[in-house]
């Protein structure tokens, strides 16, 4: 009976997760946060993205938690990484709550970058503990951050019209993809 439970409520799982998931575009995106210790007090938490899509902005919220320690998110170094180019990279650590905001926005004027479909590592975020203690573990998740930002990557135009041109009014949600989040620790 316990098996039967078990797998029921997997499936039921599996189902809320899916759907979860949008991608109006190709393939399901998966966002990845490999998070490895560093020091005794501190860890890094790096950002990858695979995408088969040209993207044009990303939210990235992510809490964090380390048991009893408290932790802040140090700085975040966007340099070498797939996103570089882009014109706004905002990093918004918020000790109060053990979370991070990210956000990426290829373009703010008459510029025309885009995150082009590929594999590879976005950005890398250095999380220490505010007093130094030690940190055992560094459990990373998605989250909701004020005032409404959750995961969501932004598909550029260049999908939506030929030539590439404004989305109209009743199409923009089209634009919205929410990746498949993936947490990787090593082995």
């Amino acid at each position: 009976m316990n098996k039967v439970i078990t797998i029921v409520t997997f499936c039921m799982l599996l189902a809320a997760v899916s759907n979860a998931q949008t991608d109006h575009y190709g393939k399901t995106d998966t966002l990845y946060a490999d998070v490895e210790k560093t020091g005794e007090d501190s860890w890094t938490i790096t950002i990858s993205l695979t995408n088969d899509e040209y993207i044009g902005g990303m939210s990235i919220p992510l809490k964090m938690n380390s048991g009893t320690v408290k932790i802040v998110g140090d700085s975040a170094i966007y340099t070498g990484g797939r996103v570089d180019h882009f014109t706004m990279k905002i990093f918004r650590p918020d000790t109060a709550i053990q979370c991070i905001t990210l956000g990426m926005v290829a373009n703010l004027g008459p510029t025309n970058k885009t995150l082009p479909p590929g594999s590879g590592r976005l950005v890398t975020i250095y999380v220490s503990s505010l007093d130094g203690s030690p940190m055992k573990k560094l459990v990373v998740d998605t989250a909701t951050t004020s005032p409404n930002n959750s995961l969501m990557l932004v598909a550029d135009r260049i999908q939506q019209t030929d030539p590439p041109d404004t989305i109209p009014l009743d199409q923009r949600k089209k634009q919205e993809i929410i990746p498949v989040f993936v947490i990787r620790t090593p082995k």
